[in-house]
């Protein structure tokens, strides 16, 4: 089935807009799904490139998924777990309905209140949309559950830079009323996720908005015309964004290891090949978030189990060493009692950054290590079960980490990683000359071959 869907973008032709029937606030779905009344919500989020679509077809290869990158992943230093391999659930492909309930259950099991699925939009061609689809008309898929809009561009390098582009935002005159529109019939399904009765909208990178203050205007109103009444919009605090009122939301959402403001432990480690990426510890960065302070008031907190995105940025990778059960435990532990005793009157939601962000190593979904340590320790913290007394970091000498260093070695690893960069910046100029590259080519070799090889 074709992935990508367009909206109609005629603009001879003005429709007066649909009125809708708000959902029954009595639904199940629709209100407290935590099973006690003014106790967090946790909602995890959820990526659905689990599957094939031609887009990713033509971008990366017939069939590529999400676990074409994860099963590739591969070790950069001693001690270092990848790849991260699933069981219980195995390679799954979300165009099933099996795999989707069994999800469910099994999030449902461990104390998961929601899913947060990734909403992939751009000027009227959604990617990655079907099993996000097949959930919405699948009404036995009982599962709360509300939208992040991930407006950011695509690239070959899975950075969201302005290189390598696959697809692009484009933000057009017309986009903030067809996105939106795009948004009713998850709205308006009863299972949609709330707050004081009003759709909750996470927005990924508000600050690309254009125009944010005239686009949130847009949406309200909108939504005003059909009957969806007001609408709770909340601006995810990414790549150096750390506010909400600026764009006109309502609420901020955390979103670690977003904003960091810790230093890496790169020179502990003995890497087997170059890396230009960061090594962290889990306890900084989670003790970092659980003292962090933000200037404006509402603002939802997120945990991560763990954290290692090597499956996509190879050696550019960001690796959280000490990711394990005992320490998510504890983050997320003390993350509920924060919420807790603040005494909120209106409803508070938690996020668990992520479900199944397998190509990141960040999952509670059962892995090969693991097994269902994570979700085990969710359901725990949840119900003040815990008996974490702090964070535990085990040494990288107990994994045959650590590193010996010299002043030679560190001399060679600074030419490695500067001739490599020269040479490949030569390298792109010369492809307009191809006979002066054809002689340099001679020079060059003996060069590489000392880069490459020490």
């Amino acid at each position: 089935m074709e992935e990508s869907t367009s909206m109609p973008t005629d603009k001879n032709v003005v429709s007066p807009p649909r009125v809708y029937s708000r959902p029954d606030s009595g639904s199940e779905s629709s209100t407290q799904s935590s099973g006690v009344v003014g106790e967090s919500r946790l909602i995890a989020f959820f990526l659905t490139q689990f599957h094939p679509t031609p887009e990713n077809d033509r971008w990366w290869g017939k069939g590529f998924t999400e676990w074409t990158n994860v099963t590739k992943a591969a070790p950069l230093f001693n001690g270092h777990y990848q790849p991260h391999l699933p069981t219980d659930l195995g390679f799954y492909d979300l165009r099933l309905r099996e795999t989707r309930q069994e999800q469910i259950q099994l999030a449902k099991q461990y104390g998961i209140d929601g899913f947060c699925y990734h909403y992939y939009w751009f000027s009227g061609t959604r990617i990655l949309n079907r099993p996000l689809d097949d959930m919405l008309a699948d009404r036995e898929s009982d599962m709360p559950f509300c939208l992040c809009w991930a407006n950011e561009n695509w690239t070959r390098r899975w950075d969201a830079a302005e290189h390598q582009i696959l697809i692009s935002q484009q933000y057009l005159p017309d986009d903030d009323l067809n996105f939106i529109k795009s948004l009713v019939p998850f709205f308006m399904d009863p299972r949609y996720i709330r707050l004081r009765g009003e759709p909750f909208l996470i927005v990924y990178r508000p600050q690309h908005l254009p125009n944010p203050r005239k686009t949130v205007q847009v949406w309200r109103e909108y939504c005003q015309q059909v009957g969806i009444g007001k609408i709770h919009l909340c601006a995810a605090f990414t790549h150096g964004n750390e506010g909400y009122g600026q764009f006109g939301f309502d609420s901020g959402v955390e979103f670690p290891p977003h904003n960091l403001q810790c230093r890496n432990v790169n020179d502990r480690i003995e890497f087997h090949d170059q890396f230009y990426g960061n090594v962290m510890e889990y306890q900084d960065i989670a003790q970092a978030y659980l003292t962090r302070r933000h200037q404006e008031p509402n603002v939802f907190k997120t945990v991560f189990p763990s954290w290692d995105n090597t499956a996509r940025a190879h050696e550019r990778a960001l690796v959280v060493l000490n990711g394990t059960p005992a320490n998510y435990e504890h983050w997320l532990s003390k993350t509920l009692d924060q919420v807790r005793n603040a005494c909120l009157d209106e409803d508070s939601l938690v996020f668990v950054n992520a479900w199944n962000e397998w190509a990141e190593g960040c999952h509670l979904e059962p892995d090969r290590r693991f097994k269902r340590e994570f979700l085990e320790a969710t359901l725990r913290a949840k119900r003040q079960l815990s008996t974490t007394r702090g964070f535990q970091s085990l040494d990288l000498s107990e994994t045959g980490g650590g590193v010996h260093r010299s002043i030679g070695s560190d001399l060679l690893q600074v030419a490695r990683y500067h001739g490599w960069r020269w040479l490949m910046s030569w390298r792109f100029a010369l492809r307009r000359y191809p006979r002066v590259k054809k002689v340099l080519k001679t020079i060059t070799i003996p060069i590489r071959r000392f880069v490459a090889n020490g």
